[in-house]
């Protein structure tokens, strides 16, 4: 992943175990591209599902265009990925045999000027796997400080 990111999941790696990540398009309209261009953009509560034959990204808020005009985007839409049949076909089976979730894990323009979303392949964390979570990402802070006060 390189160039500019739009909005990140970051309780994504909190609340779920994320197994493989995956790099889909997104089709849009004009003035959502334009919002995102502004950095209006929110998928903390959003998921991947299996709709009509294709894969949704569900419940992205992507806000109103400033500048549209009567003509501008639901900023709630599902919104289809796009990804390779071999890929999807993956995807499925991991959710439907494992029971895992599709989350986003961040919103970006490559280097092409392309909205893409990096997609994980999750497992949700227990209330105990997130305590230990915190416990290590806290040892971890604290050894550093450690580290940097005795040099």
């Amino acid at each position: 992943m390189s160039g500019k990111t739009i909005a990140e999941n970051r309780k994504a790696r909190y609340n779920f175990f994320i197994t493989d990540d995956f790099e889909a398009g997104i089709m849009l309209v004009g003035t959502e591209v334009k919002s995102l261009r502004a950095g209006g953009a929110n998928i903390q509560e959003s998921y991947a599902s299996f709709e009509n034959g294709g894969l949704y990204l569900v419940n992205a808020h992507i806000a109103e265009y400033n500048f549209g005009n009567r003509n501008n985007h639901d900023p709630a839409r599902p919104r289809k990925l796009l990804m390779h049949r071999k890929e999807l076909v993956k995807l499925e089976a991991q959710i439907q045999r494992a029971g895992k979730t599709v989350v986003p894990l961040s919103l970006y323009f490559n280097e092409r000027g392309k909205v893409k979303v990096k997609l994980g392949l999750a497992s949700g964390k227990k209330q105990h796997d997130k305590r230990a979570t915190e416990k290590s990402r806290d040892w971890n802070r604290e050894k550093q400080r450690i580290m940097k006060s005795s040099v």
